[in-house]
């Protein structure tokens, strides 16, 4: 959901960073927890800064205690997520879905959704070791079947030739 920067002052505020769509809505679901789901901070209040939320935490802690904080990843429990629209997904749901590229041989597992600014990417260890990324479009992977616990590429060898090319030397 976010993450947490650091002190604001020595008043005890906060500094946390919106991971979401809509940034406000990092608060609309109770404390903030960290990975191990151990509340870091429970927002009384929170105003916008430059590119972060400074926040009036119930928690009191030292400025110094918020300093060796910076860092922490935010998390909310799954539970208090509101229900994905239809073709839309956590993230979370997608890790570890088996890929196929039609019919009924499994090409790999998504290890991974990655996104390095220019969209987001599947990150599939293959089944016959190594790993590609495919983008994350309705083109390349056409079919979403949680149900079913597995994801169809439209084709994976396009991706294959792809990652090959990059690691081929260039006659230049």
């Amino acid at each position: 959901m976010g993450v947490l920067k650091g002190a604001h002052g020595v008043r005890g505020d906060v500094r946390v960073r919106s991971f979401t769509a809509d940034p406000d809505a990092v608060f609309d679901f109770g404390p903030l927890l960290d990975e191990a789901g151990k509340v870091i901070v429970t927002p009384k209040s929170a105003r916008p800064a430059k590119d972060h939320f400074i926040v009036r935490p119930k928690e009191q802690k030292q400025k110094e205690d918020w300093d060796a904080l910076r860092g922490t990843l935010l998390y909310v429990p799954r539970a208090s997520l509101p229900e994905a629209d239809e073709d839309e997904f956590y993230i979370e749901d997608l890790v570890g879905l088996d890929v196929y590229t039609g019919g009924s041989e499994r090409a790999g597992r998504i290890r991974a959704v990655q996104d390095f600014g220019a969209g987001e990417l599947l990150e599939i260890d293959l089944a016959g070791g190594g790993s590609v990324f495919v983008p994350f479009t309705l083109a390349d992977v056409p079919v979403v079947d949680l149900a079913a616990g597995r994801v169809v590429l439209a084709t994976l060898e396009e991706w294959l030739e792809a990652d090959g090319e990059e690691d081929a030397p260039s006659d230049a």
